[in-house]
């Protein structure tokens, strides 16, 4: 199908308004999310057209800067699950770059979390956060076992930052889709 230029923005077909042109409720916004995040990275740009719903979600995302039970490395383990199910050219290509220098993780076993292709990982955490994650991608119901292995793991806090990480990430992809945010995006410098 046939894209008009005039679809495309500055992230994708978002075209974000500058800092010194936004209305009250949007610059709002935007410094609350530069006061919790430091910066309003990619999806967040986009967010700002809806600065009440982005006021809302904002603490889910700096949560698992700051304060997850995960590791980094778990984090990304789910997060570069997550991002690979959905067709978000940009989500998945900061994140296979983030997996790598943030998580410490194997470029290669990125690669098969983006891919889908079964992988392990030798700390015994990681390996059930990817079992969990990928069991719950499928869709497939969390076997007994798993849980009660998942619960020995990470416990319930644990489970609860790898489903709630999934759907935070659900949506970050799903944004970054629905605007067609290209893999190399930089958006505007703000």
């Amino acid at each position: 199908m046939f894209e008009d230029p005039a679809d495309f923005g500055t992230s994708g077909r978002y075209v974000e308004t500058p800092v010194e042109e936004m209305p009250p409720e949007m610059r709002s916004a935007y410094d609350y999310t530069l006061q919790l995040c430091g910066l309003v990275p990619g999806p967040h740009k986009i967010w700002l057209a809806n600065p009440g719903l982005l006021k809302a979600i904002v603490p889910t995302g700096a949560y698992f800067q700051t304060d997850s039970s995960l590791s980094k490395a778990e984090i990304e383990i789910v997060t570069n699950l997550v991002t690979g199910r959905w067709p978000a050219a940009y989500a998945n290509y900061e994140h296979e770059k983030i997996g790598v220098a943030v998580g410490g993780l194997d470029p290669q076993k990125v690669e098969a979390l983006i891919a889908g292709l079964p992988t392990s990982f030798d700390d015994p955490r990681q390996q059930l956060v990817y079992e969990l994650a990928a069991t719950l991608l499928q869709p497939r119901v969390i076997p007994v076992g798993l849980y009660r292995r998942a619960k020995e793991t990470i416990g319930e806090e644990g489970i609860v930052d790898v489903t709630v990480l999934m759907g935070w990430f659900t949506g970050v992809s799903l944004t970054l889709a629905a605007f067609d945010v290209p893999s190399n995006a930089v958006g505007l410098e703000q």
